[in-house]
């Protein structure tokens, strides 16, 4: 609730320091096609769910990136091995409902609802469905690239790697025991911020700092807390944070800018008293 009461603080905040006054301009166009951007948005979601119902054929069963020596003596770095005994929380449990909490309710509700809100302060509620659609399609894609990712790479979660080697199998979800690179929730709360984010951004809305604000509070509470739940290492949260708004940022911002029009040189002559004249101007 303390989570929730700051963001709703830090969001009101940003809404009142925004102008208020004057009438709104047009909303940039985006460019998209319904008939690709749809399908790539359901296939990618398709791929992400169907592959956690899949996770105990798809992940490793013994970790490929184990933070041990050949003798099986530890040697997490110390960056990891510092941050895990700072940050974890003796009720890990406690931190792991949460993080799913901000990741799977929160970040959502508040990247397509505070975009939708900045859409309807310009009067164009209208383009929300769309706004919402290619923050979707990013996300999608990232989760799809995290999965491939994590289970390609099977790195041992800090919890497990802390039990004794006959435990390991009997933990909850021992599927789930090597699945630490990179934080799945992490690349899913940064992808819906800056997705929605940069959607506002380049539709021009004034609210876009909110939109910003409010979701990049969400998920750097979400990545803090995927550590306090020592489920992931500083370096898998980072590195979810990195690749979730590389593919948030990139997704709308390369595929769905409109084409710019070019500038065409118009040019008038005429005859003037003393002689001719010539003007010139550039339309857009």
């Amino acid at each position: 609730m303390q989570l929730l009461r700051f963001v709703v603080v830090l969001t009101t905040a940003a809404l009142l320091g925004l102008p208020l006054a004057g009438r709104a301009l047009e909303p940039a166009e985006l460019s998209y096609d319904l008939r690709v951007d749809v399908p790539v948005t359901v296939v990618a979601t398709t791929g992400w769910l169907t592959s956690e119902l899949l996770k105990s054929h798809l992940s490793a069963t013994a970790c490929r990136w184990c933070d041990r020596n050949a003798d099986g003596s530890d040697n997490l770095n110390p960056l990891d091995r510092g941050t895990r005994n700072a940050l974890r929380w003796s009720n890990t449990s406690r931190a792991d409902s949460l993080s799913n909490v901000t990741g799977f309710a929160l970040a959502p509700l508040v990247a397509l609802g505070m975009t939708a809100l900045a859409a309807n302060h310009e009067g164009a509620l209208d383009r929300a469905p769309v706004d919402g659609l290619l923050i979707a399609e990013a996300t999608a894609l990232a989760a799809d690239l995290n999965q491939i990712v994590k289970f390609a790479v099977g790195r041992e979660r800090p919890f497990v790697h802390a039990l004794p080697e006959a435990e390991k199998l009997h933990t909850a979800q021992p599927s789930d025991n090597n699945a630490s690179f990179y934080s799945g929730h992490t690349n899913l709360v940064f992808a819906l911020a800056v997705s929605s984010g940069t959607v506002a951004s380049m539709r021009g809305y004034r609210y876009a700092p909110a939109v910003w604000a409010s979701g990049l509070t969400v998920a750097l509470a979400t990545g803090w807390l995927r550590i306090a739940a020592d489920k992931h290492y500083l370096t898998d949260v980072v590195t979810g944070a990195v690749v979730g708004s590389a593919v948030g940022f990139g997704v709308p911002w390369l595929g769905h800018r409109a084409p710019q029009k070019s500038a065409v040189p118009a040019v008038s002559a005429g005859v003037a008293q003393g002689g001719l004249s010539l003007a010139a101007s550039w339309v857009w």
